[in-house]
């Protein structure tokens, strides 16, 4: 059984970065370079949503199903550097060479990381492999938007039109999925800058487990699992989280239907 890896990312303004790019000394607030930036980037788009480049990883959660078991976890710890939970995730793909699925990961997500990988000079050899050493990798690989070793679900189920696609919070109350809980991307701004990192790494391990819930239903309507194999992977989801005493797993498992 190829490993399964679901990830998800939380980010916030490079405010370094920023500086830097603007000539901005360090006696200006953090708040203050991020609301220049959200401000003269509203002016040019009509959105204050930073160019991807300018996001920092503040959490890397993941799920991850093998032949032996399923576990939910966050990388690192709250204290580590965010070249550090970029070399994990790399680290982890080097290792297992898992299926990777996401919801908008082609669109957010891994353009992020390339991004700061080449910041921090981080190597993801197995990540970037096209063929050149393993022909596999040519027919089907990480970066190419029609295979299917990473999985978009958002990108696939929309049948790559842009137009098409739906939020994964909407999609999975649909489901009889929790959704978001705790708060949503735009709110992990604030919460960072109120040292809320524990809770950012809770929001992003139950949008990640959103994520698979709606991976195994996926499964399910392509014919991958059977109805008696799709419920037990969603009970032992439910088994999994029930084992913890976590405020946020009690309640996920509270409003999932």
């Amino acid at each position: 059984m190829t490993p399964v890896l679901v990830f998800d990312i939380e980010t916030v303004p490079d405010i370094e970065g920023l500086r830097k790019l603007n000539d901005l000394g360090a006696e200006l607030a953090a708040a203050d370079v991020a609301e220049m930036a959200f401000q003269s980037r509203r002016q040019a788009t009509g959105s204050d949503f930073l160019p991807l480049h300018l996001h920092r990883v503040v959490a890397i959660s993941c799920v991850l199903r093998d032949k032996n078991d399923f576990r939910v976890w966050s990388l690192g710890t709250a204290e580590d550097s965010e070249a550090e939970l970029i070399r994990r995730f790399f680290e982890g793909i080097d290792k297992y060479t898992p299926q990777l699925v996401s919801w908008n990961g082609g669109g957010f997500d891994l353009p992020v990381l390339h991004y700061r990988s080449l910041v921090h000079g981080i190597q993801a050899r197995r990540y970037w492999e096209m063929g050149e050493d393993d022909r596999e990798f040519k027919w089907n690989n990480y970066l190419s938007r029609y295979h299917t070793r990473h999985l978009d679900l958002m990108d696939l189920l929309a049948l790559y039109q842009p137009r098409a696609n739906a939020p994964l919070n909407d999609l999975a109350r649909l489901m009889g999925l929790p959704g978001k809980l705790g708060m949503d991307g735009s709110q992990v701004w604030g919460a960072y800058q109120n040292g809320e990192i524990a809770a950012i790494r809770n929001y992003c391990e139950t949008d990640v487990v959103n994520t698979y819930l709606v991976y195994l239903r996926f499964q399910l309507m392509r014919g991958v699992l059977s109805n008696e194999q799709y419920q037990h992977e969603c009970k032992l989801v439910r088994a999994t989280l029930g084992k913890s005493a976590e405020p946020h797993w009690q309640e996920f498992l509270g409003q999932w239907q």
